[in-house]
């Protein structure tokens, strides 16, 4: 049995807000490494720095839960049954055997069926008892809990999506995972400002994080926050600083106080 310590960082953190980072991690078993392809070896679909753009947050207290292996492994974010949550359109499984550009991870062939499940137990399962420990605790302590999930992606993948994907993608699930106050709240923010594009629920509306606990009713609100990569950083390069994540981050920083605000209105 895999350490849970080793699986996930987890910071409980003191404010109601949740930040889950499914996608930052790279690390891969040693017992993989020899079935993988260069690109699967290279866990190129990573979500980059996305745990530096958003440390502020854990400095302000929010819980912090940030996968330390691959999605390459196993993806965090995709329901256990590997249900697609996106009917009809290119998805990428449970245990990926393709890279978003449709290179294959896997030199023969990926996991079968036990495999996958013996992935499920050991990898998916810790991290979400760990997010709905943490989700408890906030419901415990504030009354209510607001959930962000982050990712980021390259801003052009066609086999995903056509074109140039918006700076910022935010996913409430159609507005079902967070209430109306606290999502209009996040919206006007994001309308205040000029410099990056957004949109409300388009190619990304949450993953299975997103839609599993976001649940307004019981006071669980959810979001998911898709950054294109060119955003904060040089794609092609892979460069990041902390001055090319500077102008994001002086948007984003506004938006944990005022969701904060409006979930806490709303009890």
């Amino acid at each position: 049995m895999v350490d849970q310590s080793a699986v996930f960082e987890c910071d409980a953190g003191h404010s109601p807000l949740i930040i889950s980072m499914p996608h930052v991690g790279t690390e891969l078993p040693g017992t993989l490494l020899g079935r993988l392809s260069a690109a699967g070896r290279a866990v190129v679909d990573t979500d980059w720095y996305v745990d530096r753009l958003w440390a502020f947050a854990r400095r302000g207290g929010a819980g912090w839960l940030r996968a330390r292996y691959s999605r390459y492994l196993i993806d965090l974010n995709r329901p256990p049954d590997d249900h697609s949550l996106y009917p009809g359109q290119t998805t990428t499984p449970l245990c990926p055997t393709e890279t978003f550009g449709g290179e294959p991870i896997y030199v023969g062939s990926g996991p079968d069926a036990e495999e996958v499940a013996q992935r499920c137990q050991q990898y998916w399962q810790p991290y979400h008892d760990a997010l709905q420990s943490l989700i408890k605790q906030r419901i415990d302590q504030h009354g209510f809990a607001v959930l962000l999930d982050a990712h980021s992606i390259l801003s052009t993948v066609p086999r995903l999506f056509p074109g140039r994907l918006p700076d910022i993608n935010v996913g409430t699930y159609g507005g079902r995972s967070m209430g109306r106050l606290a999502e209009n709240k996040m919206v006007e923010l994001l309308q205040a400002q000029r410099r990056f594009t957004h949109v409300l629920n388009g190619r990304f509306q949450g993953g299975y994080i997103t839609r599993a606990y976001g649940q307004p009713a019981q006071r669980v609100h959810a979001i998911q926050f898709e950054i294109a990569q060119c955003a904060y950083m040089d794609e092609h390069s892979g460069v990041c600083s902390t001055a090319s994540m500077a102008p994001l981050q002086a948007l984003l920083e506004q938006i944990p106080a005022a969701v904060l605000s409006a979930a806490n209105a709303a009890l």
